[in-house]
């Protein structure tokens, strides 16, 4: 059987491995004797880092069951009132089933379906109408002439 075979490369790896290791273990105690050796960050009331613990004074208790993840059912969700609005129609075009309204008190512009129209409109038709969440943006829908 062959002996180890310890090389003069092996060893001077060997070497710097554990000048490393000591260096390392050096600038450690440097550290704690600094006093940078902190490795603990906390949060403080106000949600900023810091390194110094929290007052447990200030501590508030939290029922886990009350924390809601997620989104709220929708019938869990109040109502909003709708709110007429009133416009005047810019364009409508009874053949494509589309149109826009513009609203008098803010000038927007809101898209109009023929599913959201009560009574038939045309353009330059006073209209009182309400707004709803659409695909692209904010839709007027219950649409009514003046």
């Amino acid at each position: 059987m062959a002996g180890s075979q310890e090389t003069f490369g092996k060893k001077e790896r060997e070497k710097k491995r554990l000048k490393k290791k000591k260096d390392k273990l050096l600038r450690k105690e440097e550290r704690k004797a600094n006093g940078q050796d902190s490795m603990f960050v906390y949060v403080d009331e106000f949600g900023q880092l810091t390194d110094t613990p929290p007052d447990p004074s200030k501590k508030i208790k939290v029922d886990a069951e009350s924390i809601e993840i997620g989104i709220p059912k929708k019938e869990d969700r109040e109502e909003e009132a709708p709110v007429d609005r009133k416009g005047k129609v810019s364009f409508f075009d009874t053949s494509k089933g589309f149109g826009f309204i513009i609203d008098t008190s803010t000038q927007e512009k809101f898209f109009v379906h023929v599913s959201g129209v009560l009574e038939e409109i045309a353009e330059n038709d006073k209209v009182t109408f309400e707004l709803e969440k659409g695909l692209k943006g904010m839709n007027a829908v219950r649409v009514k002439k003046i």
